[in-house]
């Protein structure tokens, strides 16, 4: 009798429509770790196979509005994510430094006071490469490394927990469409191999509504 007590206290508890909200107009900041898991997929290299590229976690930042008390948009910011890349058999090659700004539109769930609002979102992904460079030139085979940067598609699924009239905590998991053209020199031989990341980001953070 106690127990079932408590569980319904604390279904109760989560799903309570009484005090707190999201509402049109509230401004969210959200922060937290943001861990980018990438999804690689590449163009042989050479006879070493794909490249191989790990994951990597970070501050992350972002930025919501809300439109109406269901419909929002956010940013997701972080600081530059750093990822090395290896190939079967050598080992880690390279490291590069990323930056994956994304915008997305969200559609929350459940009324604008509940407690816990679960939210999907889809949007557009920009991905900046930078500080690239080779950490084994496989004794001056490999030189003048660069990736393009990436325009893409990305989705993502999330939840707010309101803790008061202030803050919140959240969860929230995005899937990105990031495509590179990786560009090299392998034994002075001008060499593009086309490669998907396609990460999928895990975010926890805290949030604060003004």
């Amino acid at each position: 009798m106690r127990k079932s007590m408590i569980a319904g206290l604390i279904v109760s508890g989560l799903f309570s429509t009484q005090v707190f909200a999201h509402q049109a107009g509230d401004v969210i900041v959200r922060a937290g770790i943001a861990v980018v898991a990438p999804n690689e997929s590449s163009d042989p290299v050479a006879t070493f196979g794909e490249f191989q590229v790990n994951s990597n976690t970070q501050l992350g930042i972002n930025f919501a509005y809300m439109v109406t008390d269901n419909i929002g948009v956010e940013l997701l910011a972080a600081t530059p994510f750093e990822h090395d890349v290896s190939l079967a058999g050598v080992g880690k090659i390279a490291e590069t430094k990323q930056l994956p700004p994304t915008l997305m539109a969200q559609y929350y769930f459940a009324d604008g006071h509940n407690k816990l609002r679960p939210y999907i979102g889809i949007g557009v992904n920009f991905t900046n490469f930078f500080d690239n460079h080779f950490t084994n030139d496989l004794d001056g085979a490999l030189t003048d490394l660069s990736l393009s940067n990436s325009w893409g598609i990305a989705g993502q699924i999330g939840a707010d927990y309101i803790v008061n009239d202030d803050w919140l905590v959240n969860a929230a998991v995005w899937y990105a469409q990031i495509d590179t053209d990786v560009k090299f020199k392998l034994a002075g031989q001008a060499t593009t191999i086309e490669t998907d990341i396609d990460p999928w980001v895990y975010m926890l953070s805290v949030g604060y509504k003004f």
